[in-house]
């Protein structure tokens, strides 16, 4: 082939591997783009967000590629929100339906469903039943038995007391009673007392009048 004829085709192939080149690197930048962000608190995605973070506790930052790599880059465990690489990270279990939680991440990808939403077991390939709106209505039939024990034994002290009362105030009654029943028989003693010294005043009146 000559070598004009070679430059000419050469040329007309150009664009289009050029082409295909940038279609390869875009798929390549799709295929490497970052995954969602595991076991971290919505209210802390803004501080996973920059390309470099920096650990919490102060010891030093990370690029963001080896957030959740299974390589512990901080002490306290930032890096590693998702995976149990960290002794001292923590996992977010967001548990929709239920309030969410944090766990040690020794507790992720360990074949135990510890989140209500199975989410702290990503990769360990149990199968974990979401039990958040089960557990919570659980919980709201425990409270409700609880309110309904407490209402029972408010009406238990309140029927306590009132007997309470009563007895109290049947005990005054019969003290009064009694002192009433004391002072009658005094009266009658009293009154015997007098009868009794007046038919004897009556009865020696009598015999001085029959000696004179």
């Amino acid at each position: 082939m000559p070598p004009q004829q070679s430059r000419l085709l050469v040329c007309s192939a150009a664009p289009g591997t050029l082409l295909l080149l940038l279609l390869a690197g875009a798929g390549a930048g799709v295929a490497a783009a970052a995954p969602p962000l595991v076991g971290i608190s919505p209210h802390d995605e803004a501080y996973f967000a920059p390309q470099v973070i920096a650990c919490r506790d102060g010891s030093g930052s990370f690029p963001k590629s080896r957030l959740n790599d299974g390589y512990c880059d901080c002490a306290d465990g930032t890096d590693e929100p998702g995976t149990s690489a960290c002794p001292e990270g923590r996992f977010y279990c967001t548990n929709i339906g239920d309030d969410p939680r944090l766990l040690f991440s020794s507790f992720v990808n360990d074949n135990i469903c510890d989140c209500c939403d199975g989410s702290d077991e990503y990769e360990s390939g149990v199968h974990c039943m979401n039990t958040c709106r089960n557990r919570r209505d659980t919980a709201e039939a425990n409270n409700g038995v609880s309110e309904l024990s407490v209402a029972h034994l408010d009406g238990t002290n309140v029927i306590t007391s009132k007997h309470k009362l009563d007895i109290e105030d049947l005990i005054q009654k019969l003290g009064g009673l009694r002192m009433a029943a004391v002072i009658e028989l005094c009266l009658v003693v009293c009154i015997f007392v007098f009868c009794y010294a007046r038919r004897n005043t009556r009865t020696r009146r009598r015999q001085h009048i029959l000696k004179r």
